[in-house]
């Protein structure tokens, strides 16, 4: 992900959260030197999905991830998710993790597909007062 994506990916965060990222937000994972944010293109060339993850000693964590909603269900948001998990072994991360609503049956059956298992539940998280299920994927030798 570069600046040059931001106006992309803001517009397909918009359109998939109830309480969207600002360009601040993004901007601070562009700059921030443990978030290695990524974006997925179509064949136009055009941002088709995103996802923000940093990688703190042997921590990997998943913040943000949406695709466009034209491009659902084609392979694209697991196409990131495997990146994140790639680059994260590759930096000997011990696990990532990551939390995700409770009424988010595809981000679940997502995260379940590549091998996330829920850990706990963080009760309240969202504005909304949803509840947010953690799950972590564990790297294992």
């Amino acid at each position: 992900m570069t600046e040059n994506d931001l106006d992309a990916v803001l517009s397909i965060e918009k359109e998939s959260f109830p309480l969207p990222w600002t360009r601040g937000h993004f901007v601070a994972e562009l700059n921030s030197p443990v978030s290695f944010p990524m974006v997925a293109v179509d064949s136009r060339g055009c941002v088709a999905g995103y996802v923000c993850p940093m990688l703190i000693i042997d921590e990997g964590h998943i913040l943000n991830l949406a695709v466009r909603p034209d491009c659902r269900g084609k392979g694209i948001g697991g196409l990131l998710v495997q990146k994140v998990l790639d680059e994260c072994r590759m930096q000997d991360a011990e696990f990532v993790s990551l939390e995700v609503r409770t009424s988010n049956s595809t981000a679940l059956a997502l995260y379940r597909n590549y091998g996330f298992v829920e850990t706990g539940r963080r009760k309240a998280y969202y504005e909304n007062g949803e509840d947010a299920i953690l799950m972590e994927f564990i790297f294992t030798p």
